[in-house]
């Protein structure tokens, strides 16, 4: 029988990508996102009817995640897998942050994957694997981090505590934590000489990553593999997070004034 694998986020982005690598492994998939076009693009993509199945709605409303639980139950039968995915981008530093966008950014990153890991991990039996995506500014301080990276650091706190509380039911729950990857929330920053200088000149490998980057690490900590891997955040950004480098380009550019 195959597992049932729930990812949120999964017309587009590292979502797509994740459900295209955990379809390939052989899981069922219940895509959810807000844009019906998107989830049918999704269908396209898979080439199949028969291991998946989406859901368009909000995961911020009120009976979300009793929906999505209920609709991956009665269209597969059994939940093995969560991913949430999810997510906002362009956020603001802290000083020019209102109510209402903090709110947002913790209803849509932390509030509704909150909700979804309590209705879902009910259904999980021994086997059940939480991937929460994070991000490196869950990992380290950066500029115009604000509601994001309170929304992401409180992603991973849950997550470790999912960890010692459902492990011993043979539930993992990790965090994939990606550095800036090269989806459409992100690719039109690189417009901005100086987000393109702050992350690939200070980045020890010649390329970005890819949402299937993101992608195949979410599969193998789902997979076999992935077994004793319970409470951790795999970051993968190429070494941002863990090095000081920077380029030969920026080591030898001139300095000037800004």
């Amino acid at each position: 029988m195959a597992r049932t694998s729930i990812i949120t986020g999964a017309g587009s982005g590292i979502g797509l990508a994740t459900a295209k690598a955990l379809h390939a492994a052989g899981d069922a998939i219940v895509g959810i996102g807000r844009s019906a076009d998107k989830l049918a693009g999704l269908a396209e993509a898979l080439g199949t009817e028969e291991r998946l199945a989406t859901l368009a709605l909000d995961i911020t409303d009120a009976d979300a995640p009793h929906a999505i639980v209920d609709f991956a139950l009665e269209r597969f039968g059994c939940i093995d897998t969560l991913v949430n995915n999810a997510g906002l981008g362009s956020p603001t530093p802290l000083h020019e942050t209102d109510d209402a966008t903090l709110d947002l950014f913790l209803d849509v990153m932390l509030r509704a994957p909150f909700r979804l890991c309590r209705e879902a991990i009910a259904h999980m039996g021994e086997g059940g694997c939480v991937v929460n995506v994070t991000s490196t500014f869950a990992m380290i301080g950066g500029k115009r981090g604000g509601p994001y990276s309170a929304a992401k650091g409180g992603l991973r706190s849950l997550t470790e505590h999912m960890a010692a509380e459902y492990g011993p039911r043979g539930i993992r729950s990790n965090c994939v934590a990606p550095g800036v990857t090269m989806t459409d929330m992100v690719r039109h920053r690189f417009e901005d000489e100086t987000f393109k200088r702050v992350n690939v000149e200070t980045t020890p490998y010649p390329r970005l990553a890819e949402a299937e980057d993101l992608a195949n690490v979410i599969a193998f900590l789902c997979s076999p593999g992935g077994e004793m891997i319970n409470g951790q955040s795999i970051v993968v950004d190429g070494g941002w997070t863990r090095t000081k480098y920077l380029s030969p380009r920026a080591l030898t550019s001139d300095w000037v004034e800004s």
